[in-house]
């Protein structure tokens, strides 16, 4: 589906309610105050769709001062956020790129994220491993001040040993099964022999003992998966430093398709991708072929652009949006 209108119609706020639905959130803020109308006291998404060959209604309701609401299928949901666990969803969007020419910090969140996409039952790692470093970093202020011993440490550097040597083994794994996907993703792109590598070992808690002293000083652990990166090259090049923002957009793009194939062949049903403006600085030659990839992988996309020509084929679906409402053509 191809969502086309003149900048400021309200595309993006279109495919922003569709993550909604999906998701429960949106993927431009975390606060569900800038979801609502200007002067509106409230906003609703409700999508009826079919997802793995079952039909599926979600509706999530916003109000101000009120927590969000949501419906799957008639029924209420604890949190919006379980939608994301329902229905997957992989959205590109401008400030995607932030994945590929942040910092170490984005790389992981991003990561992080498609873990618990891959393998839901490691969802939690990283939160447990960020929970107790969280209770080692603040036992290593109170040691430093004089309020407590040493050996109060010992179960906290134990604990960040076992849960970070975890968490480092399912990244790993991750970027792993993700990386030959964007190697070959990267390659009908043409933008270089892609390559994915995890930069980090696991933190042995006697690696941890070792440097009590330096993290004492510093009052945070200065060892473990929560400084770790991924690499994301092509051609031998670290795409952060050496890539054009054309290459740093593609692999953004490669990201994404990459874990939608991953997940298709793992037996799952396809995932909704949001594409955002993701045409407006591809060349004709890459429009066509991610069009045809998203034809071939059988998968259902969402795109905006501002006009219908920026799509090399026509659309299964052709909506035209303008302020304040939006039609099929």
């Amino acid at each position: 589906m191809l969502a086309v209108g003149p900048n400021g119609a309200g595309k993006t706020n279109l495919l922003e309610s569709l993550h909604v639905a999906a998701q429960g959130f949106s993927p431009r803020t975390r606060s569900d105050a800038q979801l609502i109308r200007f002067g509106e006291q409230g906003a609703r998404v409700a999508v009826d769709a079919e997802h793995g060959g079952s039909p599926v209604a979600i509706e999530v309701t916003l109000r101000l001062g009120e927590p969000k609401r949501a419906r799957l299928n008639g029924t209420p949901l604890r949190a919006a956020e379980e939608l994301r666990s329902r229905v997957p969803t992989l959205v590109f969007t401008p400030d995607r790129l932030a994945v590929v020419k942040g910092g170490p910090a984005v790389r992981r969140a991003y990561f992080d994220r498609a873990l618990g996409r891959l393998f839901p039952s490691r969802a939690q790692a990283p939160t447990e491993y960020a929970a107790a470093l969280a209770q080692r970093n603040g036992a290593l202020r109170r040691v430093a001040a004089g309020y407590s011993t040493r050996e109060a440490l010992d179960p906290w550097t134990q604990r960040v040993a076992e849960l970070g040597t975890a968490l480092v083994v399912a990244r790993r794994e991750l970027v792993q099964l993700l990386s030959p996907a964007f190697a070959e993703i990267a390659s009908e792109l043409r933008f270089g022999t892609g390559d994915l590598r995890y930069e980090g070992d696991p933190p042995a808690a006697a690696e941890l003992e070792r440097r009590l002293e330096q993290d004492l000083a510093r009052g945070s652990t200065g060892l473990g998966p929560h400084l770790h990166d991924v690499a994301i090259t092509a051609g031998g090049r670290d795409l952060r430093s050496f890539g054009s923002q054309g290459e740093q957009r593609l692999a953004v793009l490669a990201l994404l398709l990459a874990e939608a194939d991953v997940l298709a062949r793992r037996g799952n049903p396809s995932p909704l991708l949001l594409l955002d403006d993701v045409l407006s600085e591809l060349d004709p030659e890459r429009r066509g072929i991610l069009t045809e990839r998203l034809r071939r992988a059988g998968a259902q996309a969402f795109l905006t652009a501002t006009t219908a020509a920026a799509l090399p084929t026509a659309p299964d679906e052709l909506v035209e949006v303008e302020p304040g409402h939006a039609r099929r053509a």
